[in-house]
Parts: structure tokens; sequence; C-alpha cells
């Protein structure tokens, strides 16, 4: 039987592609759509969807819910709407996977309660690249031999959060591993604020935003004589695209909140 699915954000750079994602998969379904326009429409009656694209699109979530029997929530928005929609989907019953970063952890705290007592799983990952989760678990592994490091990460300019979640989940499990340590000179000083980048645990983290990018990172460690860095790449957003897909599966087993794709890998 196919997992039926509904996509929040379907002419987003990310819900385009797992919007194309999901209708290439047999084993998926395709019930809605939600925007914040285009109420009434289907998918064929927009833009880069063909005629068979047959889903409907809905602006009002609560309406949505109601009318389509789905059994998995994909939002790739934007954190604001994101964290609403994650809400509404669990009070539905309907298992939310979540690209959108930038909550915080009082919200991710309230999610995570939310589907303890509704026993409805929820994936919430920060990056659904298979190889930028290849690189965060090879960065923890790293942080016990260098807890010197610093991490670059490199995004679009329509990015809206800073540092990315990518780069907040590394430094996260870099901390699990590291021993906490003040890096740099003790009596550094900024000539022009925040040309350290912010600091997290004693450990810098840098964003840069420009056209042209679409999500890179580096993590880079120092020690005596040595440098190593650890990058990851992605070119386009099909890049995500597997790691959406075994979530949509892995959530269907989930009676609780995850957050990131490395918990279920």
């Amino acid at each position: 039987m196919a997992i039926k699915i509904i996509v929040a954000g379907p002419r987003g750079r990310m819900g385009k592609e797992a919007v194309h994602m999901i209708h290439s998969v047999t084993d998926f379904e395709l019930m809605a759509c939600l925007d914040h326009k285009n109420e009434g429409k289907k998918l064929s009656d927009l833009e880069d969807f063909q005629d068979n694209f047959n889903a409907p699109i809905y602006t009002d979530i609560e309406k949505c819910f109601s009318e389509q029997r789905a059994d998995v929530f994909v939002d790739l928005t934007i954190p604001e709407v994101g964290y609403k929609h994650t809400k509404a989907a669990l009070n539905h019953g309907v298992r939310p996977v979540v690209g959108t970063t930038g909550y915080t952890d009082e919200q991710l705290e309230e999610l995570k309660q939310l589907a303890n007592e509704k026993e409805t799983g929820c994936i919430i990952a920060p990056n659904f690249a298979i190889g930028a989760v290849l690189m965060m678990k090879f960065a923890k592994m790293a942080a016990v031999y260098f807890p010197d490091v610093e991490i670059i990460e490199k995004h679009h300019d329509q990015k809206l959060d800073a540092p990315s979640g990518t780069a907040k989940k590394t430094a996260e499990l870099i901390q699990e591993t590291r021993n906490a340590k003040k890096q740099g000179h003790p009596n550094e000083e900024e000539t022009i604020k925040g040309s350290r980048g912010g600091d997290f645990d004693g450990m810098r983290i840098h964003s840069m935003r420009l056209p042209g990018l679409v999500a890179h990172q580096e993590v880079v460690f120092g020690g005596a004589g040595q440098t190593l860095t650890i990058q990851h790449d992605s070119m386009n957003r099909a890049s995500f695209m597997d790691g959406v897909k075994e979530c949509v599966y892995q959530v269907m087993d989930l009676d609780k909140l995850i957050y990131g794709l490395e918990n279920i890998l």
C-alpha cells in the first residue's frame, strides 16, 4: 500500500524537488500540497508541473488535514511556518518529515513532547544529504583527537537563518566528544565585530551567504603541525532527496520525534 503524503511549499526549490521525487517513487502517493496561495488549484495548473500532477493545493492547513487522509507531511518551508505546520500535523496524527531549520531549543522540546503525547513519529533533519550526515559523524569522531576546530558553512543568499542547522548540529555533535576549551589567543580582540564568527562552546562558526552557492560546509581541525578538513558540498537540491525518501519510510515506524538524519541511518 502506498504511503500517502502531503507536501508544504511545492513552489520552493526544495519543495519542487520533493514533489518530483514523490511522483517518481511507486511506494508514494502525493495527496495534496500546502501553499500560501493558489487555493483550489491543482499542481498541474502551476508552472514546472505536468498535466498528470493532479494533487489539489490548499492554503488552510486545518482544512487540508481534515479533507486529505495522509500518512506523512513533508515540510520544506521556513522556520516560523514550519513550526506551526509541524504542530498541526502532529495534532492530526500525521507524521511530519521536516527539513526546515532555525527552530529554538524550546520549540524542539515542545514538538518532542507533543510527538510523545500523540505517539506519532516525527523526523526533523537539519540536512537531508547523506554525505552531510557522514561529515557530521566523522567530525564527531575527529574531535576526540583534535579539540581545536572551526566550522565554515556556505549557503545561497536567500537562506534566512545563520548559522545553518547543519553547522549547529555539527557543533552539538562535536561538543559530545570534544574537551571544552576556548580557542585562540586569550587576549584576542575583534577590530571588526563578528569577524571571528559565532562562539559555540569555545569553537567558532562562520556563515557565508552568496548567490551561486547551494549548501556547503567545512569542518577544519588544527593540531601540532597539521590540519584536517572534512568537507561536504551539495551541488543541487537533488542531493537531499535520498534523505527525504529514507525519512518518509522510517517515520512510518516511529512513535516519537527524532532530530537529525544521523539517528536513523
